[in-house]
């Protein structure tokens, strides 16, 4: 037997006496049970990790994935870098499974939680906001001053510490940093800065816990820590890696975003006036910052008046105009222009000389979208209500991702519930440059013929035909009663969203037992679903955000509706091109593209229904096409093995029959 043999003997020997019966996770919890599928996962995470091999790991709800890695990850004893989609999952990870598995396994491992710097607040941009002579309304000063008592007594820094804090407000970005921003050791907060000092302890630490953006914000800027912390660590984790992807496609690009203007323009006005009044004029500069930002906004936003929520705009269809080059060429002037006046006072201060930067750095991206896209990258605008985005961004991770594993001889494991819809995986396997990585597919140990059943309706509009909204919600109002509540609605836009959410109030509104509707948006994510969970006899109507990502186990959700079937937007600019590859190929896009990724949508969204082994529910696909169409057996395929419904009437029978086993309000 040759060492290695030997020391891959050793630990698969230590992960099977960890998950068996009578080892140290049963006499940890008195409900543990021994289960096949998560020791045949963490035998296979054992083995990559031996041999420094890349796993891909398909891991269905309920075979308890996390633990499957973590327990091979931590008794190996190497130094392990986990990444996860989330800052949530990231904490969940930091502070609940790790402290737990640490203390079971008895093993002296240091963690460290490692996170993006607008995660953390920074100390110096504290006293600018604390000096500001306005914020943007009352709630933002409540905020701010909560924040202050809070810096007091923080040894983090982390601003998950702050209950009730929402991450959508505007404080926030006044009292973090950026990579634009950040003085570095020029600052006078540098010594007890909270992102270095985290930083430090990840360098540190045996395990580090980060999220897939930070990984690739890193690869990308180098200015993370990402960069000094990969080539250190021997096994390297990711966690849903389902959103690996799109997240290094957000990340791997370049952006110009009219927010990144006016935020030097408001930083220039206030640095400006206070440490080199006199010497430039400030408010003439930041003011033509501020305007020429703006106004690209209005030039992108061109013929369409009102814009709600996020459009993404083809490059092309605005590259065309001469008011859109105008006012970007305007928008790089006017950066220049700053620039120019900026380098005049750079040895002044710290804050100057990064002024300087900023604003050269700005007028530089400008300048470059005045050109030609590089190959095998995409353009395209994000304009929302109130402003834009440039982005130019690679078509995949591939070469990124293939680059990394090549640096460094480490092992790579890739996991999530979905990732694929065949043996090989590749719908993520291909986009990630991973094909010749070791695949595993581990389904869920849920009894879903049992307790789950499918619903496609098959006398229904299809979803572009007139009335599928109304009768969206007609069903979705129908399931609700026969449930009791107990049910979420999850649309593929947020036009659904609303048709969906507005039909189902009003529906509800004269029946003797209320049914409360909860609509995305109306209050933060976190907030709406557990309102949700409090509220007797709800209907959560839900877009994106929340077709994965969320558990609730038990009797609260027993219903999930569907609106149509997720496939990718057609004239998304990013959907563009990535078709037009595969033309290029001479391989199928409809088949090797928008029906693999509604494959893995719905296969998400699905996931939402059954969270443990006593669960039991219904899941309804308002989309008849899954029933007539060709492509609707591969989508049936997908999901797990549910026996199937043909009439409405058999779907709220089921309804009725799992809600009366349920308590009267859980």
């Amino acid at each position: 037997m040759s060492a290695a043999d030997g020391l891959r003997s050793e630990l698969q020997a230590a992960v099977s006496a960890a998950f068996a019966l009578g080892g140290p996770l049963q006499r940890a919890d008195a409900q543990y049970r021994e289960r096949g599928a998560q020791l045949e996962l963490a035998a296979a995470v054992a083995d990559a990790i031996d041999a420094r091999e890349v796993l891909v790991a398909e891991a269905g709800t309920g075979v308890g994935k996390t633990f499957a890695y973590l327990v091979p990850a931590l008794l190996a004893g190497h130094r392990t870098l986990i990444s996860t989609a989330t800052k949530s999952l990231q904490d969940q990870l930091y502070l609940r499974d790790l402290p737990r598995l640490r203390e079971v396994l008895a093993l002296p491992v240091s963690v460290a939680l490692l996170k993006g710097r607008s995660s953390y607040l920074c100390l110096q941009r504290l006293v600018q906001a604390r000096e500001a002579t306005a914020l943007p309304d009352r709630y933002a000063a409540r905020t701010l001053a909560k924040i202050e008592q809070w810096a007091q007594r923080t040894v983090s820094g982390d601003l998950a510490e702050l209950d009730g804090l929402d991450e959508r407000s505007s404080v926030i970005p006044l009292v973090t940093s950026t990579r634009e921003n950040c003085l570095g050791s020029e600052c006078p907060e540098y010594r007890g800065c909270h992102v270095m000092k985290a930083r430090r302890e990840a360098m540190a630490a045996d395990l580090v816990v980060v999220n897939h953006h930070l990984f690739f914000a890193d690869l990308s800027l180098r200015d993370t820590g990402m960069a000094e912390l990969l080539p250190s660590v021997d096994v390297a984790v990711f966690d849903e890696a389902h959103q690996l992807a799109e997240a290094g496609v957000a990340f791997l690009g370049s952006t110009l975003g009219s927010a990144q203007v006016i935020d030097f323009a408001r930083d220039m006005l206030a640095v400006g006036l206070g440490q080199a009044r006199g010497l430039q004029p400030w408010q003439e500069l930041a003011a033509g910052c501020d305007r020429a930002a703006r106004e690209l906004r209005l030039a992108a936003a061109g013929p369409l008046r009102e814009v709600r929520g996020s459009l993404k705009l083809r490059w092309a269809d605005r590259a065309d105009r001469a008011d859109f080059i105008e006012t970007l060429a305007a928008l790089g002037q006017a950066c220049r222009g700053a620039a120019d006046a900026l380098d005049v006072v750079v040895e002044m201060s710290p804050d100057l000389a990064k002024l300087a930067e900023r604003a050269s750095a700005l007028a530089a991206r400008a300048a470059g979208f005045g050109l030609e896209a590089e190959p095998g990258r995409v353009r395209w605008i994000d304009l929302t209500p109130h402003g834009l985005r440039l982005v130019e961004s690679p078509l995949d991770v591939r070469d990124a991702m293939r680059e990394q594993i090549a640096a460094a001889p480490k092992a790579w494991i890739f996991t999530s519930a979905t990732l694929g819809a065949d043996e090989r995986l590749t719908w993520f396997t291909e986009q990630a440059g991973l094909e010749t990585a070791r695949t595993l597919r581990v389904d869920s140990p849920f009894d879903y013929p049992m307790h789950a059943r499918l619903f496609v309706p098959t006398r229904f509009p299809k979803p572009n035909e007139p009335g599928h909204t109304a009768s969206v919600a007609r069903l979705a109002a129908a399931c609700a009663r026969a449930a009791g509540g107990r049910t979420f609605v999850l649309t593929t836009t947020l036009r659904a969203l609303a048709g969906v959410g507005e039909a189902l109030q009003a529906d509800f509104e004269g029946d003797a037992e209320p049914i409360t509707v909860l609509m995305q948006g109306s209050v933060p994510k976190r907030q709406l679903l557990q309102r949700f969970l409090d509220t007797p006899r709800a209907v959560l109507v839900g877009s994106q955000s929340f077709w994965e990502g969320i558990d609730v186990p038990g009797e609260a959700l027993q219903c999930v509706i569907i609106d149509k079937l997720p496939f990718p937007p057609p004239n998304d600019p990013l959907v563009e091109a990535r078709v037009k590859r595969l033309e290029s190929e001479g391989r199928n896009p409809f088949n090797d593209y928008f029906v693999a990724e509604a494959a893995v949508s719905l296969k998400q969204g699905a996931g939402r229904l059954i969270r443990s082994e006593s669960d039991r529910g219904l899941l309804v696909v308002c989309d008849p096409r899954m029933g007539t169409m060709g492509y609707g057996q591969r989508l049936r395929a997908a999901l797990p093995p549910m026996q199937v419904l043909r009439e409405e009437a058999q779907a709220l029978a089921w309804l009725a029959e799992i809600s009366k086993a349920a308590p009267a309000w859980v």
